[in-house]
């Protein structure tokens, strides 16, 4: 049987509710969150060959579970985000992704919750009635979508851009691409709180996989350090922009990324990862994606394999969700 730690924050402290605990460093009022399963998410103990050959122990933190469709990182990404739109007065939500968006998705149905308008900038044409199930679900939780050429999408990150936008769109709250912002960074972060309590130490190392690269800033904010897991090909770029997220006045943990497990790129796969997701899912009961979380624990596997780590190393994974983008065969 696996060691499952749930773990539970400490009622005892003077002065401290979990309510309180989980609104700590903000000036946000206290408004109905999204609603979850539970809090904290449970952390998972994983054992099996490779795992005792490395003499490393591993845990995986189960965000998958955190809600059924504002899923993983995405559900703590948006979290401040979320709250700093009703303290600003919101009634709109502008964001950006892909027709496979893990973001898009999430963004979409906490907006529904939320009874929020929401607006996504899709890059690519927009393919009719071939939409992706992931841009189907999104209009169901009525997002508007607007389509966009490649060459505009990159200009996404660009302030000229989203003014230009914004007076266009209504003047919407903007929500960066993979909701990653400086508000993602304390969404992530409390996550970390929660793993200390249940663990009832600091592990050596957390891995993450990395799109945008906001959960590894988060959690490097802690002063934890961080195994990150490009899916991007090319994606060396990512140090830096993890980096920048962070800005300076933090004690950092350090950072370790990996750009060679990303398996010809962003939402690409090879039959050499769908196998490992098949057996990971059948030895530990765990499903996984071939986007993000296959990646990462693909990486992490080849590198115990290979004795990257020192025995007596403790690790938690982090289970970021995303499977709503799983591919029917893998089901």
């Amino acid at each position: 049987m696996a060691d499952v730690r749930h773990g539970s924050f400490d009622f005892s402290a003077p002065g401290i509710t979990y309510f309180e605990l989980n609104f700590k460093s903000t000036k946000l009022p206290k408004f109905v969150d999204l609603p979850v399963p539970s809090l904290p998410t449970p952390l998972q103990e994983i054992s099996d060959p490779v795992t005792m050959g490395a003499g490393v122990t591993l845990f995986i933190k189960r965000d998958d579970l955190i809600h059924p469709t504002v899923s993983g990182n995405k559900w703590r990404k948006l979290k401040y985000n979320l709250l700093e739109a009703k303290q600003q007065g919101a009634t709109t939500i502008l964001t950006f992704g892909g027709a496979f968006s893990n973001h898009l998705y999430a963004t979409a149905a906490a907006g529904a919750y939320l009874n929020l308008k929401t607006i996504g900038i899709v890059r690519g044409e927009d393919p009719g009635e071939l939409k992706s199930s992931t841009l189907k679900f999104c209009e169901q939780q009525g997002m508007t979508l607007h389509f966009v050429s490649r060459e505009e999408y990159k200009l996404r990150n660009s302030q000229d851009y989203i003014d230009e936008l914004s007076v266009k769109l209504g003047n919407p709250f903007v929500i960066p691409e993979g909701g990653t912002s400086e508000w993602a960074l304390k969404g992530v972060e409390e996550m970390t709180y929660e793993v200390d309590q249940q663990l009832t130490q600091k592990p050596d190392y957390y891995a993450v996989a990395a799109g945008t690269g906001g959960t590894a800033a988060g959690i490097l904010s802690s002063g934890a350090n961080v195994l990150a897991f490009s899916a991007l090909k090319g994606g060396e770029f990512l140090r830096q922009d993890i980096l920048n997220l962070i800005g300076t006045g933090h004690s950092n943990g350090k950072l370790d990324l990996f750009t060679n497990y990303h398996f010809k790129g962003y939402a690409k796969h090879t039959q050499e990862l769908l196998d490992f997701i098949r057996w990971f899912k059948e030895y530990h009961e765990i499903q996984l994606e071939q986007v993000y979380t296959g990646k990462m624990l693909f990486g992490l596997y080849d590198l115990m394999k290979n004795g990257y780590f020192q025995k007596g190393t403790t690790i938690v994974a982090v289970h970021t969700g995303g499977l709503q983008g799983l591919l029917d065969e893998m089901k």
